[in-house]
């Protein structure tokens, strides 16, 4: 890779942040691009633009050399270049980013599957689901503040289960229990990724968002 292309993906990565999404509070609502906070404390985190270039290859990137470094983005650079220009365009910047969340988002699909779903069924019941993840409500003492937590989060787990259970028999399948862990990958799921929004901008529950809760949720 020559040093023009050297610069070129300095700048690329340096200005992912303008095609990225921005980091929900609710990690269950709309997944990030990056586990890193974009602008903690009002300054720009270029981690956050690294993870989200770079996907699950991240963490190996800050292992190799710089000559390594440059050899592995020399290779990315050019499946992002579709049109063989040698420039990569905010049309293909964005497809990569895409792409790359989307390959998360597989491979988080699948082994949640497998963790929630060890016996390999066809279709995970929601009861199951509801043993695994809320069992240990069980024993938590009713009214507590823990136990008012974790039943609004069974709650709201329950309402985008059934918005995931397309056949309505109250069990997933794979695909399904994808949709349930990322809705903003499946159409019929964005009215629950809506509904879940609001409630997670209206800090006093009036059902109204007011100006300065929409500010608060972008500025923190």
């Amino acid at each position: 890779m020559d040093r023009g292309n050297s610069y070129r993906i300095l700048i690329l990565v340096s200005f992912c942040t303008a095609f990225a999404l921005p980091k929900p509070e609710n990690q269950r609502v709309i997944e990030p691009l990056s586990r890193q906070d974009h602008f903690p404390e009002g300054e720009h985190n270029a981690a956050y633009d690294h993870e989200a270039f770079l996907g699950d290859e991240a963490q190996l990137f800050d292992d190799f050399s710089p000559d390594e470094s440059r050899r592995r983005l020399g290779l990315i650079f050019e499946k992002m270049d579709q049109d063989g220009d040698g420039f990569v365009n905010s049309s293909e910047l964005t497809k990569w980013i895409e792409w790359t969340q989307k390959k998360y988002i597989i491979a988080d699909g699948e082994k949640q599957w497998r963790i929630h779903n060890p016996t390999e069924k066809k279709v995970l019941p929601w009861e199951d689901y509801k043993k695994a993840t809320y069992g240990f409500l069980e024993g938590e003492v009713p009214g507590s503040e823990d136990h008012r937590t974790y039943s609004r989060m069974m709650g709201r787990d329950r309402r985008r289960w059934l918005a995931a259970d397309e056949n309505g028999i109250d069990a997933l399948s794979k695909q399904e229990f994808q949709n349930f862990l990322h809705p903003e990958d499946a159409p019929h799921m964005h009215d629950v990724i809506v509904i879940e929004t609001i409630e997670d901008i209206d800090k006093d529950g009036d059902s109204k968002i007011s100006m300065e809760e929409y500010i608060s949720k972008w500025t923190g």
